[in-house]
């Protein structure tokens, strides 16, 4: 592999093998929605699995389920082929990083949805669950009941259980939406005056 593609990738491993060692322990040592606090009531370990996209959002039934795994392995495709050009025209290595962590992100969960059905679920190929398991509950409380439609419900921030796979992807998308104009700037070409002209002449 030439040096130029090699960070980008290994990127792309490490994350990816990082989030599914992380979710082989939690499913090795804990029990479906085990809590193991590390920041208090405001951090932990919730085990938790989803059929569907990052954050617990899912489509229905077993058609909506394959229609999600099979876009995901389109979208994987997509997107290395979109990390191989950008690295071959030597785009903002910010943005080539990015793009690695979206591809790393969006690898992990595939792993999940298309062989742990048959690892350790009900034994059908993409139709696997994904496991997640990082929970930061940091401020909760209720709505008064004067709030329209929220009124006297409880609410918590930030409730969606995700992993590290779905982090990669949203840390990769939100650098991308910060630093755009950096990432995408194109160099103006050097237009020589009238005057310049008349000196070469």
């Amino acid at each position: 592999m030439k040096p130029v593609y090699l960070k980008p990738f290994l990127l792309v491993v490490f994350v990816v093998l990082f989030d599914q060692i992380i979710k082989t322990w939690v499913r090795t040592h804990m029990y479906m929605t085990e809590d193991i606090h590390f920041l208090g009531n405001h951090g932990m370990l919730h085990y938790t699995e989803n059929n569907g996209m990052a954050f617990g959002m899912e489509l229905g039934g077993t058609i909506g389920k394959l229609v999600l795994t099979f876009f995901r392995i389109f979208a994987v495709v997509a997107i290395g082929y979109g990390l191989v050009y950008l690295i071959k025209h030597k785009y903002n290595r910010g943005l080539i990083l990015c793009v690695a962590l979206i591809l790393a992100g969006a690898l992990g969960n595939i792993v999940d949805s298309t062989f742990y059905g048959i690892l350790y679920q009900h034994g059908n190929l993409f139709m696997g669950r994904v496991v997640d398991m990082f929970s930061f509950p940091l401020i909760s409380g209720y709505f008064p009941n004067w709030v329209p439609v929220w009124g006297g419900q409880d609410y918590i921030f930030f409730r969606p259980v995700f992993n590290l796979a779905d982090a990669s992807i949203s840390v990769g998308v939100i650098l991308i939406l910060l630093y755009q104009k950096r990432y995408f700037k194109h160099e103006i070409p050097e237009v020589s005056s009238p005057n310049s002209e008349m000196v070469e002449e």
